[in-house]
């Protein structure tokens, strides 16, 4: 079970690698394919789509190969993927690149939270959180070294091809130590493309709360400080590292909270704690204390994904197409949470778009118990 628990801690942290590689290279990737910021917007929803596409397959991928070998091959097409955007010479390319990007994310997303669900089942214990916070630190390290490579000057083609093939490998000796789990032979084989079932959209529509929050704080952060606090750029951005630091930290140390107070009573406590800070960032009027209010946000919401997959994967028989159908609202809410909370501030304004975050957060004390999960 340590070798089990180690192989897939390993596999979250390559998979952060990947998304804090490509992110960093953005600006890069836009030159290259010469698109503007609103043909840009429309590329960077194809990963999305393309996720939402493949992860009701995952499940029928697992059947047929197994857990080890579904998460060695889709981890490496995920780490192989990697290469595509930045080699894409137009807008039609780049959309193309990143629905396979998506849908290589997407599915490998599925079968590592499977599995993860599967040892924590064994451990008898909750580590879900801690491989999320794993996951988020992989990003960042995904992102310092993409950092680097941009100050460096080196084309986003030869970081993400080197990048590539470390993690390729990384993949392929980490998954060797990962469960395998089978059908027994008269099972009969999942849908080629499987729906969510009805308990997973009760649990996704809870998680898409958490997400929306996320995916608000995450990208509209440092405009809110910027243009209705009217902070500098510098400061701004140190909004954005707060949200993100206070989400790794929460999501690491989350288990221990979690094993000790249950899922129900952490993330009620956790929602109270995204509504102060939703609360502080609309009514303070302070920079200082915006960014605070994020940092309550990223903390408030961190564990809320991690309890979402876990729910779902010790609920019914088939934890791949219970954690696809979560996973699939969770990549939705993700995709259009920036720009619902672009549109309302359109229309009112970014303080008016975060109470509508805050509002999303306080529904997390009322439906925090669809996220209990007996193990």
């Amino acid at each position: 079970m340590k070798r089990a628990r180690f192989a897939i801690t390993a596999v979250f942290v390559v998979h952060g690698v990947v998304l804090g590689s490509f992110a960093t290279r953005l600006p890069w990737i836009q030159q290259h394919a010469g698109v503007g910021p609103g043909q840009l917007g429309l590329a960077l929803a194809c990963p999305a789509i393309g996720a939402a596409l493949a992860m009701p397959l995952a499940s029928r991928i697992t059947h047929v190969l197994g857990t080890r070998n579904a998460l060695r091959v889709l981890l490496s097409l995920w780490t192989l993927a990697l290469i595509l955007p930045s080699l894409a010479p137009n807008l039609v390319t780049l959309c193309l690149a990143l629905l396979t990007f998506g849908a290589a994310a997407g599915s490998s997303d599925v079968v590592m939270n499977a599995v993860g669900v599967e040892v924590e089942r064994l451990l008898g214990r909750s580590i879900m959180s801690g491989l999320h916070g794993m996951w988020s630190a992989g990003t960042l390290v995904g992102s310092a070294v993409g950092t680097l490579a941009a100050h460096l000057e080196i084309p986003a083609p030869v970081h993400h091809l080197g990048a590539a093939a470390v993690l390729t490998l990384a993949g392929v000796v980490v998954t060797r130590g990962a469960l395998d789990m089978r059908p027994e032979p008269d099972a009969e084989a999942p849908p080629r493309f499987s729906l969510p079932t009805r308990g997973a959209l009760l649990i996704g529509a809870v998680a898409f709360c958490a997400v929306f929050a996320e995916g608000a704080s995450l990208d509209w952060s440092a405009m809110y400080l910027k243009d209705v606090l009217g902070t500098s750029a510098g400061l701004a951005a140190a909004s954005t590292t707060g949200f993100t630091l206070t989400m790794v930290v929460a999501r690491v140390l989350g288990d221990r909270v979690v094993d000790r107070f249950g899922a129900v009573t952490t993330v009620r406590t956790g929602a109270v704690i995204a509504v102060a800070g939703g609360l502080l960032v609309v009514l303070s009027g302070s920079p200082v204390a915006a960014i605070a209010g994020f940092g309550l946000i990223g903390l408030g919401v961190a564990v809320v994904v991690p309890l979402a997959f876990a729910a779902a994967g010790h609920r019914g028989p088939d934890t791949n197409r219970a954690i696809a159908g979560v996973a699939t609202l969770m990549y939705t809410s993700g995709l259009i949470a920036p720009s619902l909370v672009g549109g309302i501030a359109e229309a009112t304004s970014l303080t008016v778009s975060f109470l509508v975050v805050t509002a999303l957060a306080a529904g997390l004390v009322l439906f925090a118990p669809v996220l209990r999960a007996d193990r």
